[in-house]
């Protein structure tokens, strides 16, 4: 097959994303790689477990060297393999649960209700009802769940603990938006009035989650959940723990000035100053208007120097307004546990998504199409692309690729509709893919490989298994 583009060409710009040595190991033996396709189809997440639990002490040393009590809740909404749960479990650490659904899992699954806590978004009555049977911490956002727990309670006449959801903070004298929780005055009302001293529904702790990454708004709302905190305990009200939720950073390339280089040609690019590197340059939600643009890609920042349990660190050695220790010392003093939520940061790592091509084509323009036998849902997230580069393994490895050197082109799935891009970045081909070979997606297990997945066209959903030291792939259970 013979490409129309210069193998010259230069409008790739290399993302080299970091690979654990399992994958490393993985992908260096890539027949290994091509059996467990054809045994389990395409696409296939392939999973590690070893990664996790590094993730999970790393956490855990942060607190230890602050001398706090904690726990670590995974946030499994972002992978849907019990296995994690398990093993979340199994380390003596929590889970975060979602929805009904999750939180029946991990009962199933023999998890201590202790060790679970109900985070979803819409908690029917069926969820308020399975919670408070077994005792599972609720995590209450407004005052209409909390009237459907009152009344669940009630019937059940079963006492439920509650985590009272906070947001309504603010930063610079500027109120942070949101959309969930009760205000820090609010709640203090809602807790001594209604809470503290109320029959079948116990107050146990404070609960936020800040959008965005900043480690300054995620310590000015420690502070005044602590500030919350002290007032209550001059009322004789206690607080055992304060949640702050998820959203730890997380470091996906090896090279910072890749990230920085393909941002600026990015904005070139949309401007006409160098060919495209997106499809039809697509401008990831940058705007343009009048040869002007506004605003960044809406993507994930793939490449962060404070990250993981550093991003963890640097908020807990924060200073607040008000008090002249840094945070740690203000939760130790109080003897509060601190609890988190970690999703995507606890899953660094630890998958990969393998697909198998399908098709080469080139569209009416002449770029060249790489068709792989999945759809653009079982690789995909809030982000408008995402930006690491794949790597290709060959099906037969004494093929050279119709003697190509280099190829450029994009990579499509299979879905009926010309939006049906798995990548929107140009990606650059040792040769061009021939049918059987396959695309690895590395570090994919956090929200990338089942936070939107659908089966449009009745296509089965992707096998999950999980790789282990001996050569064995074993299907998630």
């Amino acid at each position: 097959m013979t490409s129309t583009h210069n193998t010259k060409d230069s409008n790739h710009l290399p993302l080299t994303p970091i690979m654990h040595p399992w994958i490393q190991d993985l992908v260096a033996n890539s027949s290994l790689l091509h059996k467990s396709v054809s045994k389990f189809s395409s696409p296939l997440n392939v999973q590690s477990l070893v990664p996790f639990e590094e993730n999970i002490r790393a956490f855990k040393s942060v607190f230890d060297t602050y001398q706090l009590k904690h726990r670590v809740y995974f946030a499994r909404k972002a992978n849907k393999c019990v296995t994690y749960t398990k093993q979340a479990a199994e380390l003596g650490e929590g889970v975060d649960t979602a929805s009904f659904e999750e939180l029946a899992q991990c009962l199933e699954a023999g998890i201590n209700p202790t060790q679970l806590i109900s985070t979803a978004a819409v908690k029917t009555q069926r969820l308020m009802e399975l919670a408070v049977d077994n005792h599972v911490t609720i995590v209450i956002d407004n005052l209409d769940e909390l009237d459907l727990l009152e009344k669940v309670t009630e019937r059940t006449g079963k006492q439920a603990n509650i985590s009272l959801r906070v947001g309504g903070f603010t930063m610079d004298e500027v109120k942070l938006h949101t959309r969930f929780g009760f205000s820090i005055s609010e709640a203090k009302k809602l807790i001594l009035e209604n809470l503290a001293h109320h029959p079948k529904m116990e107050y146990v702790g404070l609960h936020f989650h800040l959008n965005g990454y900043s480690i300054p708004e995620r310590a000015s709302a420690i502070g005044q959940c602590i500030e919350l905190i002290d007032a209550l305990a001059e009322q004789d009200v206690k607080t055992f723990h304060l949640d702050i939720g998820g959203g730890y950073l997380v470091n996906y390339l090896s090279d910072r000035s890749e990230w920085e280089t393909f941002h600026k040609e990015l904005k070139r690019a949309l401007l006409e100053e160098r060919p495209e590197l997106t499809y039809r340059n697509d401008p990831l939600g940058i705007v343009k208007i009048d040869d002007t643009l506004y605003g960044e890609a809406k993507v994930y920042p793939y490449y962060n120097e404070v990250h993981k349990e550093g991003f963890l660190d640097s908020i807990l050695t924060s200073n607040v307004k008000g008090y002249d220790q840094p945070i740690y010392q203000l939760l130790r003093d109080r003897e509060i546990e601190m609890r988190i939520e970690p999703g995507r940061s606890l899953l660094d790592q630890t998958g990969i998504t393998v697909a198998r091509v399908a098709f080469r084509k080139h569209d009416s323009a002449g770029n060249l199409l790489v068709g792989l036998e999945m759809n653009r849902t079982q690789m995909k997230s809030s982000s408008a692309d995402f930006l690491l580069d794949p790597i290709h393994l060959p099906h037969n490895l004494l093929d050279s690729s119709d003697g190509e050197q280099e190829t450029f082109g994009y990579v499509v799935g299979a879905y009926c509709l010309e939006q049906e891009f798995i990548l929107l970045r140009k990606i650059k081909f040792q040769g061009t893919p021939a049918v059987g070979d396959l695309l690895v997606f590395v570090n994919t297990a956090g929200y990338m490989m089942h936070f939107f997945e659908s089966q449009a066209h009745q296509f089965a959903l992707a096998e999950n298994v999980f790789y282990s030291g001996d050569k064995e792939f074993r299907l998630d259970s």
